[in-house]
């Protein structure tokens, strides 16, 4: 059986969106994860903030190496978040993943993202996710 740290770097291997996010894996255990990136200048809206799908798809990040982090492939079936600060370019911010609940088919998963330099919260994402029988 793979460790979680093989778990991840199988997926972000894969994982060409991530790799574009420029995520970097701080840590991967068993039901969490903890990720680092820095907001770009080509990841900003219209406002000159970052998009809010950039803080989405980091947290989803997140919750994906967390969940499938004990070795069954898992895959998310409901998310949500709410955005607590904007972020500008070169803002450094981390997701932690932190597993709340998980049975043999469901698990449920809180991700805090915030910024490095002070630890403001930044968003508070929520993801439920599907445990297949497929292995990794």
């Amino acid at each position: 059986m793979l460790s979680p740290k093989e778990i991840v770097d199988t997926m972000i291997a894969k994982d060409f969106f991530s790799q574009w996010l420029g995520i970097e894996v701080l840590e991967a255990n068993e039901g969490g994860s903890k990720l680092k990136m820095t907001i770009r200048e080509d990841m900003l809206n219209g406002f000159g903030i970052a998009h809010g799908g950039i803080t989405y798809s980091f947290a989803d990040s997140a919750l994906a190496f967390a969940s499938n982090s004990h070795g069954q492939k898992s895959v998310s079936v409901e998310t949500s978040i709410s955005h607590a600060i904007s972020l500008k370019a070169s803002d450094t911010i981390i997701a932690e993943a932190k597993e709340e609940h998980c049975s043999n088919k469901i698990g449920i998963y809180s991700v805090k993202v915030y910024k490095e330099v002070d630890q403001s919260v930044v968003a508070l994402f929520k993801g439920t996710v599907y445990r297949t029988s497929k292995v990794w």
